[in-house]
């Protein structure tokens, strides 16, 4: 079995514009929709559950103490239980062992837990980003000036995640494999003090680490993600919950949309909100907003077919020790037609 990596990274900033923000989409969004007994019997359809777990990431509590999907779910009679994590990796162990339902990732962790057997299916995908916000970052008086002077370099970054996705993409545009480097696997905490006491040469970093990296540290970019392939995320679930609760997955997706679309259109505002956490200036934070894409898009073939040439890749470097079929963790065209919302359904496949 593949190992699965229980450390943070800077890959939860993503969940919390995704899902931090739905507080507020919904509040905007709510008085035109109001919830009657004759939505409520709709939406009871299709719903056998009468509780719903579902992952979110520390810098996220505002959701919870907005109690917005509690305002949808609690007329039906469905209780919805949060539960903290604090990355990809542990949040997809957590549906291993059956203690949670629904949850975010980005697109690396489910690679790696479809290699290592955990039952999951995608039932969304996150647009990518600009790819500004992810880069490779040295000490400014580093000698490495591109990527291809990591060979045989220390270079930090932790496995299981997107950042391992974006070293193997950058040290093969040079044409190196991640085997012609030393990696370590360190959280951006861990990687903040290596850099400062040169115990790495290298390490990948991202928002709003990295902007706070740059602001603080004076570290110097070699290579950020831009114009290199990404899938963006997944929000995934249990398969067993998806087939049994296909209208309650439906209003789940549909409130995390409206809030990406409020984030999307909205970033100073996003901005103030994420300041309560993180401790950077507003512009800062503004433009680390600006970097992300906060909205949904329905699963495709092509979207699949992106995934399966990351999986391919990383079986081919021997990243993981055995082929996948990424199909496989993909529902049915009927089941995603019952899952998937009207505004998600018009999206466009890809914004790369």
């Amino acid at each position: 079995m593949v190992a699965i990596s229980r450390k943070s990274h800077a890959r939860n900033f993503l969940a919390y514009l995704v899902i931090g923000v739905v507080a507020l989409s919904t509040t905007l969004a709510g008085c035109n929709a109001p919830n009657t007994p004759e939505k409520n019997a709709v939406a009871s359809q299709g719903i056998k559950a009468k509780a719903v777990r579902v992952g979110y990431f520390s810098a996220s509590d505002i959701t919870r103490s907005r109690g917005v999907l509690e305002k949808r779910l609690n007329p039906l009679g469905i209780k919805l239980e949060w539960s903290k994590f604090t990355a990809g990796p542990q949040l997809l162990e957590a549906v291993n062992v059956g203690s949670l339902d629904v949850g975010m990732v980005g697109e690396t962790p489910p690679i790696f837990a479809q290699a290592a057997g955990i039952p999951f299916v995608f039932i969304a995908s996150t647009r990518p980003g600009t790819g500004e916000g992810t880069a490779i970052v040295v000490p400014k008086d580093s000698q490495i000036k591109t990527a291809a002077d990591l060979k045989g370099r220390n270079i930090a970054f932790q496995r299981g995640t997107a950042s391992q996705y974006f070293v193997v993409k950058a040290l093969q545009e040079v044409g190196l494999k991640l085997s012609d480097v030393k990696h370590l696997n360190l959280i951006a905490s861990e990687t903040r003090a290596a850099l400062l006491n040169s115990s790495v040469d290298a390490a990948v970093v991202s928002d709003p680490q990295l902007a706070e990296f740059q602001r603080t540290l004076g570290v110097r970019v070699v290579r950020n993600a831009k114009g290199l392939s990404t899938q963006g995320g997944y929000w995934i679930a249990q398969r067993d919950f998806v087939k049994d609760n296909p209208e309650l997955i439906k209003t789940i997706l549909e409130e995390v949309n409206n809030a990406g679309k409020w984030a999307d259109a909205n970033p100073r505002e996003v901005a103030e909100i994420i300041a309560r956490d993180v401790k950077l200036d507003l512009d800062t934070l503004e433009k680390i907003v600006r970097r992300r894409r906060a909205t949904l898009r329905p699963i495709t073939n092509e979207i699949l077919a992106g995934q399966q040439e990351i999986a391919d890749l990383f079986y081919e470097q021997k990243i993981i020790n055995k082929p996948i079929k990424v199909k496989e963790k993909a529902l049915s065209p009927e089941e995603y037609t019952a899952i998937t919302p009207a505004n998600i359904k018009s999206s466009e496949i890809s914004s790369k």
